[in-house]
């Protein structure tokens, strides 16, 4: 093989492992995902280490008790997102969520446009008692506050995303 044809090949190889964003998908985006307490969000209570990747097959998230502050931590949560869907479960562990005005997930996607045309709990897929009000998005970030819920190893949480077609950021 001469070096023109090798370095042709490494380059598909490299273009093929970009992936494709279809419109209206979450597929192919950055997002970092984090858990986040307060009663004013300009003076969080707790604040989890945020996670970014790159939304793809999968579970995107398993996250794991961190140490906590203030006497809280995260519960063990993961999080799978689809093209238009997020799924959360609880692996381990049996409690309560902590109440405040908001103690529950965030997802920021990077994106400089609002991402998200609709918002909707899917009962069918959804074992908690999430109100419609309890999710909601702004601009590229979706907020999913769960305070005062049970959790356990049975639990789930569905949502279902109507997704703008958003240039890649």
């Amino acid at each position: 093989m001469t070096r023109a044809v090798i370095l042709a090949a490494l380059l598909a190889g490299q273009v093929l492992a970009f992936p494709v964003l279809a419109e209206g998908t979450l597929e192919g985006r950055l997002v970092t995902f984090t858990v986040e307490t307060w009663d004013d969000p300009a003076a969080p209570i707790f604040i989890a280490r945020g996670r970014t990747v790159m939304v793809g097959s999968g579970v995107e998230f398993g996250l794991d008790r961190e140490g906590g502050t203030a006497g809280l931590d995260v519960v063990p949560v993961t999080v799978e997102i689809g093209p238009t869907r997020i799924e959360l479960s609880y692996p381990a562990g049996i409690g309560r969520f902590y109440v405040a005005k908001f103690n529950g997930y965030v997802l920021r996607f990077e994106t400089d446009c609002a991402l998200f045309d609709a918002v909707a709990v899917d009962p069918k897929g959804t074992t908690m008692p999430v109100k419609p009000g309890d999710v909601r998005a702004e601009g590229g970030a979706l907020f999913i506050n769960v305070s005062g819920l049970g959790y356990g190893p049975s639990s789930t949480l569905a949502i279902d995303l109507a997704v703008a077609d958003c240039p890649l950021s």
